[in-house]
């Protein structure tokens, strides 16, 4: 278990609010650790005045857990941090069995519900809504007759989520963006490789810039080119399909992973390029010769030590700002914080580069520690071309999002309740211009689609202000007689058709 220097420690208590196994807690003051500690760090993370340090070596009847990079050091009896792998005389146990059956919550619906008969781009809105939607159509699918019921419906409850491959930093979680000075959305949450702004929302319809919301949202949607800001700085051009250009530059990579993900990936070529690599990313900062995918390949730690703050072996934390992978660092040399000769050796390489391969550079240890650049030898380019070839090219996709369990439904059937039940219980497939959707779980009939799988320019605005959506529902006739469905307004698709010349 961790070590407590009970002169320093002050019972701020922030070990034990932190500790993932409830194994310290603060008495009179100071902190005691009990029989569960597994040296997971955390404590030692948190602590501002230095008072916990792990031991030195493995204690009697400890295991390494080698399932992370964390490696905690787990006691008998008792599991690591995460909870997964229990000491069972020496050995980690999963101490849960392989689940081999799918959770039985999950609904699959019939194979012929998952199109629409026809999309409703183009079907019009029949206002208010206790009138029966524009077009509700039928067919014959493997003996069994659908229904599918579509309009164009105005979604005051509807946004954009603009997702940017990209590492630039485009700002922090929560900033404003901006449309020609109108405030239209905020940056999001990051996803794996990928910059995220939300866009519209409720709340930003409704406010004073609102046209200029549905407008932006609709845009969007439709796959046209918007120019947007962040905290009106950083500008940023989108267009679903295309790649970013963020601050006029577009572009051209998504990163393979964070520095930790391309260490893992690359440690046997790196073991053959380099004696050392550092991969720079505002995420993680990867270190070749400490992580233990270098470990795996028979590398022990060379002594350099990265710009960064340390996470776990061989992972670092890079701060985020303009530089090299979206981090503070603004060249490749500002990315080697120190050499430690007593473990260095003078003519040792490092290569530095960032996660899509694209900026690299190599350099040499000197005898006093300090390091030159060199010329990138065929090795080296060869590793960090491969990285580079195995990126994804840069992309801008764009979710639509809504909420459809309004007065909408009243096209649809006479009991709304029943309309969003038969949705989340896979009877009726809501779709998005033809295109699939997710339904958000809860009440209400909230969708994420695809826009770049919808009907070319679907979605339209309206000035009260909000987006208009194709949607369609389809359902097996039963089914939507079930639910109170209009069935004096069903048509077969053939006599649509002919109605509109297909």
């Amino acid at each position: 278990m961790v070590n407590v220097n009970l002169e320093a420690c002050k019972g701020c208590m922030l070990c034990e609010k932190n500790c993932p196994l409830d194994a310290v807690h603060v008495v009179e003051r100071k902190a005691v650790v009990d029989e569960k500690c597994c040296e997971c760090g955390v404590c030692t993370r948190v602590c501002k005045f230095g008072a916990i340090s792990k031991p030195a070596d493995l204690s009697e009847g400890y295991a390494v857990c080698s399932h992370c990079s964390v490696q905690c050091r787990v006691p008998l009896g008792h599991t690591g941090a995460c909870k997964r792998y229990t000491n069972e005389n020496g050995e980690l146990v999963r101490n849960r069995k392989l689940v081999m059956q799918p959770s039985d919550k999950v609904i699959y619906p019939d194979k012929r519900l998952e199109g629409p008969i026809t999309t409703a781009v183009g079907a019009g809105t029949n206002y208010p809504c206790i009138r029966p939607a524009p077009h509700i159509v039928s067919e014959v699918r493997d003996g069994v007759e659908c229904v599918t019921v579509v309009t164009e419906a105005p979604l005051s409850y509807s946004a954009a989520v603009v997702k940017l491959d990209t590492n630039t930093y485009i700002g922090e979680e929560g900033d404003p963006v901006y449309r020609d000075g109108k405030l239209v959305g905020m940056v999001n949450t990051e996803e794996y490789g990928s910059k995220m702004i939300a866009v519209g929302g409720a709340n930003k319809l409704t406010g004073p810039d609102g046209f200029i919301v549905a407008r932006t949202i609709t845009e969007l949607a439709n796959g046209e080119m918007v120019e947007l800001s962040v905290n009106k700085k950083i500008k940023i051009q989108v267009q679903a399909g295309k790649a970013p250009v963020i601050n006029g530059v577009v572009e051209s990579k998504m990163r393979i992973g964070c520095g930790s993900a391309t260490v893992g990936l690359f440690a046997k070529k790196m073991k053959a390029a380099v004696d050392e690599c550092i991969v720079i990313d505002h995420h993680v900062v990867g270190l070749f010769t400490e992580h233990l995918a270098g470990a795996d390949v028979g590398m022990e730690w060379s002594g350099v030590v990265p710009n960064a703050r340390k996470s776990s072996r061989g992972r670092y934390f890079g701060e985020h700002g303009e530089g090299i992978g979206g981090t503070t660092i603004a060249t490749p040399r500002d990315a080697i914080k120190s050499v430690d000769m007593t473990r260095a050796k003078a003519g040792m390489q490092i290569l530095v580069l960032n996660t899509t391969g694209e900026i690299r550079a190599l350099f040499e240890v000197l005898p006093d520690g300090d390091v030159k650049e060199i010329p990138m030898t065929e090795k080296a380019t060869a590793l960090a071309d491969d990285i580079m070839n195995n990126c994804e090219q840069s992309l801008t996709s764009v979710m639509y999002t809504g909420g459809t369990g309004g007065s909408a439904r009243g096209g649809v059937c006479s009991k709304p309740l029943a309309i969003t039940r038969a949705v989340h219980e896979g009877k009726a497939v809501l779709t998005i211009g033809g295109a699939p959707t997710y339904i958000l779980p809860g009440g209400g009939i909230d969708f994420i689609v695809d826009a770049g799988k919808m009907v070319d320019k679907g979605v339209t605005w309206v000035p009260t202000p909000a987006t208009v959506a194709p949607v369609e529902y389809t359902m097996t006739k039963a089914d939507y007689d079930a639910i109170g469905g209009h069935m004096g307004a069903v048509r077969p698709m053939d006599e649509l058709r002919r109605e509109f010349g297909e």
